[in-house]
């Protein structure tokens, strides 16, 4: 149980992590280049010529937010691919572009798990990139983000990908309430992926924290999942929290179903060096190979 395992997103055509440094790290999103603060970049830089169209400045408290300064003209969002799964990228006040590229390993963990006859999940679905990738598979999928506006760009998303008609339903909703009502319900599906924020808040306002409320929604989550079940992916980001410890609220949470847990980290490879940059830990079940 205590074997760590690490899941690499590696560079493709529309997104690399080109070099990091410094306490930064230079990213090309399409033909967007930016940089970004990253304390764990905690190396030189392999190049000095970083030349980013967009650099984010966070703000002194640690709410996340800051603001962009841009050094070249960016547009307000511009399209972005990956395989059949197009998305828009933007520049949020949040230092992220609308998605996180180092999902991609868990994307692909799901989508090698799901068919036409699958029911699948999306929790805290965010823009809907993760929701089209699985969905690409002719699985049925619920995409539950307590933002409209996210929702909305997800929805968007799915147009610009050519999958409006996929059997997706698009919800604004507390993932909490939601996925304990299922559970009332006696749903069941056959993956779950979930990538809960540190702090949010739901559509009526309702109160998020994650140290206080991951267990029980975990705990849920696996009352969702049989034997014939799957998967259950959860990522964790910005938290002072051990892949250890999530490794095990989910081996103990679905102990009854059989299958495997594994966890660790994730990383970027960065294109100067090939090294890896940390970026979140994860957990997840599967009871196949």
């Amino acid at each position: 149980m205590s074997e760590l395992t690490t899941l690499i997103a590696e560079p493709w055509d529309d997104w690399g992590l080109i070099d990091s440094g410094d306490g930064q790290k230079y990213e090309r999103y399409g033909h967007i280049r930016v940089v970004r603060p990253e304390p764990q970049a905690m190396w030189p830089r392999a190049r000095d010529d970083w030349d980013p169209h967009a650099t984010f400045v966070p703000a002194s408290d640690e709410d996340g937010r800051g603001r962009w300064v841009e050094h070249k003209a960016v547009p307000e969002r511009w399209q972005l691919s990956r395989g059949p799964v197009k998305f828009h990228a933007s520049l949020t006040p949040f230092r992220h572009l609308a998605f996180f590229p180092d999902m991609a390993p868990q994307w692909d963990f799901a989508r090698a798990r799901l068919g036409p006859a699958s029911d699948a999940m999306n929790l805290f679905g965010y823009t809907g990139v993760g929701t089209l990738q699985m969905s690409e598979t002719g699985a049925k999928l619920v995409h539950v983000d307590a933002s409209k506006k996210s929702v909305d760009g997800a929805r968007e998303n799915s147009a610009l990908s050519g999958m409006e008609s996929n059997p997706i339903r698009w919800l604004v909703e507390d993932a909490a309430k939601y996925t304990a009502r299922e559970v009332r319900r006696e749903r069941r599906y056959d993956g779950i992926m979930l990538d809960p924020p540190k702090f949010g808040r739901g559509p009526k306002g309702e109160r998020w924290q994650l140290e206080e409320q991951l267990a029980p929604l975990v705990g849920d989550c696996a009352a969702l999942l049989d034997a014939n079940s799957r998967f259950m992916i959860l990522t964790v980001y910005a938290v002072r929290m051990s892949a250890l410890a999530i490794g095990e609220l989910v081996r103990q949470t679905t102990a009854h179903l059989g299958g495997a847990v594994e966890m660790g980290e994730m990383a970027v490879r960065e294109e100067a060096r090939g090294l890896l940059l940390p970026t979140a830990i994860f957990a997840r079940w599967s009871n196949v190979p």
